[in-house]
């Protein structure tokens, strides 16, 4: 995002631009990425990475509130991305204890 995204653009137009480099870039990781690990385990936590995660770090770099390196902004959207990946494979995890529940 701070490649693309400097402060003092607007928020409406930073939250645009990171949602959609957030998507394509995700997009492509995924689908790269799905033949090995699966669909699930790419498309979901990808989808929602760069979605969310484009916006939010999109508009917080056009407010000047994100991290003041390079290093530090990459270590938090790793952070980021790792706390959505887990939460969707707890939620996974869920879905299918309660599917396999069911079927017995």
């Amino acid at each position: 995002m701070r490649l693309i995204v400097w402060p003092g653009m607007d928020l409406v137009i930073a939250m645009l631009l990171g949602l959609a480099a957030g998507m394509v870039i995700h997009f492509v990781l995924s689908l790269a990425l799905a033949p090995l690990l699966g669909i699930f385990e790419t498309m979901i936590p990808g989808s929602l990475v760069g979605m969310y995660g484009g916006m939010l770090f999109g508009m917080r770099d056009s407010m000047a509130a994100g991290s003041r390196t390079l290093s530090a902004a990459v270590l938090v959207g790793a952070i980021f991305g790792a706390i959505v990946v887990a939460g969707v494979k707890v939620y996974g995890r869920v879905l299918r204890g309660a599917a396999l529940d069911a079927g017995r």
